[in-house]
């Protein structure tokens, strides 16, 4: 069965998350993994799902209260150097879709990720630059 991707509704919801504004109450820091609004995206580019078009995103780099770099995370195991598998949970970042988000995507803080684990993502990370 082919999945049907659903633009019209995500870009309806994209909209709403544009208007929001980011609480000052909410903070947020590299190594943290939120759910967040990625949305309908192309091709092979990691979507979200359910209503929100949500997934888990570990914040790499926090620029500012208003964008971050994040890499989605997914359950789907892939032993390859394109993935990383987090040892707490056993979800698999997919550090070649490291991407720059607002953080009007975040909806909800899960886990904070221990620093050495962080460092070894960062490290594969820089191994894909040239």
């Amino acid at each position: 069965m082919e999945y049907k991707k659903h633009f019209d509704s995500w870009n309806k919801k994209k909209k709403v998350l544009d208007q929001k504004e980011v609480s000052e109450q909410m903070f947020f820091n590299e190594r943290e993994i939120w759910w967040g609004s990625i949305g309908v995206n192309i091709g092979y580019e990691q979507d979200g799902k359910n209503d929100n078009f949500e997934r888990p995103l570990l914040i790499v780099k926090k620029f500012n209260r208003s964008i971050v770099w994040i890499v989605p995370l997914t359950t789907i195991a892939k032993d390859n150097k394109f993935h990383h598998k987090l040892k707490k949970s056993g979800s698999f970042v997919i550090l070649s879709q490291i991407r720059l988000v607002s953080t009007k995507r975040f909806l909800r803080l899960v886990e904070t990720i221990n620093e050495n684990e962080f460092r070894d993502i960062i490290s594969k990370i820089k191994n894909f630059l040239p």
